[in-house]
Parts: structure tokens; sequence; C-alpha cells
């Protein structure tokens, strides 16, 4: 009998997917998203008593936050893109008050990625002192034959007057380090931002040398999808949220 497939490489896997957007995915990833599995006993709603980590349940537990349930959005909707030679990049800030205009199954996903990379999380915030450390979940897709070099870490996000650079980078896919793709090859990590970048103000995201000032409009349909989100709460009862275990 086969071995079980290890819950946080279901996880990435559908997740690689999902970020391929309208065709191009990981090699080996599943090309559609299966039924979410049953949380056992000891899982629980994110934010509550049991999601230790302040990061996380702080961002859980905001009282300005939509609740979750109600969001529309798909990833490729709040994904800011840059084409860099023969790359296309991909980064999705996943901050609570972004994800929750997400699908039910999108925001669940990224939650248990979240999650499941937890104990990483803690610990480069202990290494950088990050109260509230802000998480990006950054890929980087191979478009054209050949191999591309690339520097994974020079990102940049310009916000506030000021440059927000990834204090270190949690790698998703084997091989991210290498600094190299082929085509349709993808590579992705959750880099990790200082505490003061406000993913709820306009920004300049900058990968070596391609820029893109796409955030301004992404957030505009965020904050639509907000007013939306209350509208539904308002009217109707919420649907299950996501159930994110705890390890």
């Amino acid at each position: 009998m086969s071995a079980r497939r290890p819950r946080g490489a279901l996880v990435l896997a559908v997740l690689l997917a999902q970020l391929a957007g309208s065709g191009a995915c990981a090699p080996g990833a599943p090309t559609t998203t299966p039924a979410p599995a049953t949380a056992p006993d000891s899982a629980t709603r994110p934010g509550r008593a049991t999601d230790t980590s302040p990061w996380l349940t702080a961002d859980s537990l905001d009282p300005a936050l939509v609740p979750a349930g109600f969001g529309t959005l798909r990833q490729e909707d709040v994904n800011v893109r840059l084409q860099y030679v023969s790359l296309l990049v991909r980064l999705l800030p996943l901050d609570e008050s972004v994800i929750r205009t997400l699908s039910t199954d999108a925001y669940r996903t990224l939650r248990e990625l979240l999650a499941s990379r937890r104990d990483e999380i803690d610990a480069i915030a202990r290494r950088y002192a990050l109260a509230r450390p802000r998480l990006w979940l950054v890929s980087f897709h191979g478009i054209e034959q050949g191999e591309t070099r690339f520097s994974p870490l020079e990102v940049t996000v310009r916000s506030g007057g000021r440059d927000f650079r990834p204090v270190d980078a949690i790698p998703l896919t084997p091989g991210f380090g290498e600094q190299r793709l082929g085509q349709r090859e993808t590579q992705a990590a959750l880099y990790v931002f200082d505490g003061a970048l406000d993913v709820n103000q306009p920004m300049t995201v900058t990968f070596q040398t391609a820029s893109s000032t796409a955030w301004d409009t992404i957030l505009r349909r965020v904050e639509r999808e907000r007013s939306l989100i209350r509208s539904r709460a308002g009217r109707t009862p919420a649907r299950e949220p996501a159930r994110t275990p705890i390890h």
C-alpha cells in the first residue's frame, strides 16, 4: 500500500495549482481542488484560544475584520503579477484582512498553509523581534524555454514612503534556493516582512528591475468586496469558516 501523502504536501499542491491560474502549474500538481477532508476533533477555527502564535491570533481577532465565510474573490483577483525576463512572479499578501475576501476554499487553504508553517514563522519572528510579521506568498513560474537564473529575495515593497524587503523566506517547494527555473516550473515560498508593512495602503511592488503599482487597483477591489461581505453577513447565516488544525 502506498504511503499516505502528508497534509502539508497536499495543501501546497492544491495551492500551486490555484496559483497557476489559467493553465501553468507545478509538475505533478493536481488540476482540480479535492473536497476538503473532515477536520479532526482537535481542529479549531482560526483565532480561537488554541491558535497560540500572537501574530496569528491578532490577525484573526481584529474587530475591524469582515466575517470569514462570505468572500467570493479568487486568488488571481488579489495577486500582484510581474514579468521579469522569462519569469512570471505572483505576490499575494496573506494578511487576514485580505484573505477573508477570498472564496471559502481559498481562505481555508491559505489558513492551513500558515498554520502548517507556524513554528518556522514563530522562529523567524523571534529572531528578528517581529511582534506581528507580515506574510506574503510569492511564486515564480518559468514561461519560456531554457533555464532562467534569478535572485528570489530581490523583492521590495514600497509603502508609506518606506521600502520593505523580506527579512527571510520559508521555501514551500524543493529547489527554491537553487535560484533557477526551467520552463513551466514553479517555485514558491512564504516571505516574511516587518509588521509595519500595511497592505491597506497603496504599494509599489518591485522584483529586481520590474515594478508594479497594481496593488492600488487590487485594494479598491478588496475594499468593494469587504462592503459586499458586510452586506451578505447582515442577511445570510455564515458559511462554515476554515477549521485549521493546530499541530
